[in-house]
């Protein structure tokens, strides 16, 4: 019983998977521990710095915060958008049964319907997983959105450093779902375009998640009169509210 080319599904598609999980895998644990080394850690840092200082700035600089905001949110729901457009077509691409071109022999592998099945499916469940992340991304980064605009100082900084870092990390799981997808879609071609596709991936990936540049230390200074003038600002805003009420009683 030879080799035959049915069998480069069996040993290439797995191979390409590990080679992604192997490399995603490697990419959590220097997240977690070595953050400073990947793009998204370095990303969350400065992010966190402008949360503060967005915070802390004058009521006019909220304008410029809320836009910035506003973009991740267009951005991710655009994304969202396209993942479930991606997800309805592969729908009906699979209802469509006349369709049999990935099952003729100009695909170099295994072209059952059994296995076409299964790389419907599990190109199906990269583009829903991506839709989902990028609602839960566009959720979170809404959530900030409220929490800065909320006219009290009693929001503490950190609810909102939450709400953009989680907004941000479901914005990469998200993308990290579109990557897998389009390793999925090169298996429809044959399990050699899908293995060589997995391995120019992580390293276009490496070089796009390393990250190099030293942090950057980020310190506040303490402006006594800017602290006068929020207190002033305060202190006649409720008495604004006061003489409001006494004047409509």
């Amino acid at each position: 019983m030879g080799f035959e080319k049915k069998d480069l599904d069996v040993v290439l598609v797995p191979g390409g998977l590990l080679i992604m999980f192997v490399y995603h895998l490697q990419l959590l644990y220097r997240y977690l521990n070595q953050p400073h080394t990947t793009v998204v850690g370095f990303e969350n840092v400065n992010k966190r710095f402008w949360v503060q200082a967005m915070m802390q700035g004058e009521k006019r600089d909220i304008g410029t915060c809320l836009g910035v905001i506003s973009s991740n949110i267009s951005a991710a729901t655009f994304l969202a958008s396209v993942s479930l457009t991606l997800s309805s077509l592969i729908g009906a691409w699979i209802s469509n049964t006349n369709n049999n071109f990935f099952e003729s022999n100009l695909v170099y592998g295994d072209t059952r319907s059994t296995t076409l099945s299964v790389k419907y499916i599990s190109l199906l469940t990269c583009f829903l997983l991506a839709f989902a992340c990028f609602i839960q991304s566009a959720r979170h980064f809404v959530h900030a959105n409220y929490l800065i605009s909320t006219p009290s100082p009693s929001i503490p900084p950190k609810s909102v450093e939450l709400a953009v870092i989680r907004g941000g990390d479901f914005w990469s799981v998200g993308l990290r779902a579109l990557y897998f997808a389009l390793n999925l879609l090169l298996w429809f071609f044959g399990p050699i375009p899908m293995f060589v596709g997995s391995i120019f991936m992580v390293l276009f990936l490496h070089y796009l998640d390393s990250n190099t540049m030293p942090l950057i230390e980020h310190k506040f200074e303490f402006d006594a009169s800017q602290v006068v003038r929020k207190v002033e600002q305060r202190v006649s805003e409720v008495a604004m509210a006061i003489h409001m009420s006494s004047h409509q009683n």
